[in-house]
């Protein structure tokens, strides 16, 4: 795809978001309307077929249900991110400056119940795997965010962004903790969870791996290698995982999958880890050629395209500029997805649209689902096709030399 296509598609989307005041809605907030307690009566089943319905119904029907846009701390990072990449390639100071701007509001707006740094959802979120209270946090949002942090550190070597994110890694660690499974372990998703869930525990573990590289821990180090182990393990032939190991997440996702490799990927640049280079590379095959259509069409699962969802599109993106050192078409089909994503899912104001189907488009403006990991994902992509800086070239030839 043409470069300054995507960075009209990102000025636009940028306008919009501004224009916003930084608040839309989120795809699992419909439990934040001021009827769902008094119509689920607080019954687990009936808040999650709420929260479902909401989030699955072909139109936006939350004004109605009176939920109001907010601003979300994972959204924040991934403009960060994207705000951090147009710095790199253009070298505007505006664009440095909305991204001090995100940081910064993460920093002042983090979870309140614990020491370190930790964020989580703004809205009580219900699911097969439990309740996470509003405000509680996540090893997935703060261990994203975390990594945001360090985008940051690397690019500018503020201090005070190092010190956020190692704060984060001690939460992880010190007050989140860990499932054991002996020689292997599967780190929590949020607090007193028991849900060993595969994407969420490796995005842990590639911070405190990225971390360690500038502030050594070895309990850090050993707890991550454990953490990998554990997920490695149970890849199936083909290269996929689940989404965990337990029967109730038997199932393949394209940006959960994507979550895992990146996390893989950084782990294994950071700790050295090239015992999981042959892992990594079965899975990326996997990932390149199931989840795209040859337009670009990102497909959800692994055996069925629908619905087309806007963060399988981001994700992808991502994931296939991040780690197109294994692929020779990886570039390639980026731009393909980008291609597609533009032309499908954008809306002539600037936002990208949730979902598609057949006979419907579900035109939801949601904030870090869609809008904020588009903004990262194509910041990335036109980074790249820039001319920008791209994986080091030690670490290119390491992971290289280590698969073959």
């Amino acid at each position: 795809m043409e470069n300054h296509s995507i960075k009209e598609a990102l000025t636009k989307l940028d306008r919009w978001v501004e224009k916003a005041s930084w608040k839309a809605y989120d795809t699992f907030d419909g439990l934040s309307s001021p009827l769902a307690p008094l119509l689920t009566l607080g019954n687990p089943f009936l808040k999650q077929l709420w929260q479902q319905a909401v989030r699955r119904f072909p139109l936006n029907i939350r004004p109605a249900l009176l939920i109001k846009p907010g601003m979300s701390s994972k959204g924040m990072a991934f403009f960060a991110q994207g705000y951090l990449k147009l710095y790199e390639t253009h070298g505007k100071e505006e664009d440095l400056a909305k991204m001090r701007f995100c940081l910064q509001w993460l920093i002042e707006n983090p979870s309140k119940q614990f020491k370190n740094y930790s964020w989580g959802n703004h809205f009580d979120y219900q699911s097969r795997g439990g309740n996470i209270p509003k405000g509680a946090p996540t090893i997935v949002w703060t261990g994203l965010i975390g990594h945001a942090f360090m985008d940051a550190y690397e690019s500018l070597k503020d201090q005070k962004y190092l010190d956020v994110a190692k704060s984060a890694c001690d939460f992880i660690i010190d007050e989140l903790g860990w499932m054991d499974f002996g020689d292997a372990v599967c780190l929590r998703y949020y607090p007193n969870a028991t849900n060993d869930i595969h994407n969420s525990s490796m995005i842990g573990a590639s911070l405190l791996a990225r971390v360690n590289s500038f502030v050594p821990n070895s309990r850090h180090m050993e707890l991550a290698e454990k953490a990998v182990r554990f997920t490695v393990r149970d890849q199936k032939p083909n290269g996929a995982w689940n989404y965990g190991v337990s029967p109730k997440w038997h199932w393949v996702d394209s940006f959960h999958t994507g979550y895992v490799l990146e996390s893989l990927e950084c782990y294994i640049r950071h700790a050295r880890g090239e015992q999981h280079v042959k892992s990594l590379r079965l899975g990326y095959d996997f990932f390149v050629n199931t989840f795209f259509g040859e337009d670009g069409t990102p497909r959800y699962y692994d055996h069925k395209t629908s619905p087309l969802d806007i963060q399988c599109a981001s994700q992808g993106i991502q994931t296939l500029v991040k780690l197109r050192h294994l692929h020779p078409f990886s570039l390639e089909i980026a731009g393909k997805v980008a291609r597609w994503t533009i032309e499908n899912m954008q809306d002539p104001s600037g936002y990208f649209y949730y979902r598609k189907y057949p006979l419907i488009t579900n035109k939801t403006p949601t904030l870090h689902w869609g809008q904020a990991t588009m903004f990262a994902a194509l910041a990335l992509l036109h980074h790249h096709l820039a001319g920008s800086a791209g994986i080091a070239p030690s670490d290119r030839v390491t992971i290289a030399q280590s698969a073959g």
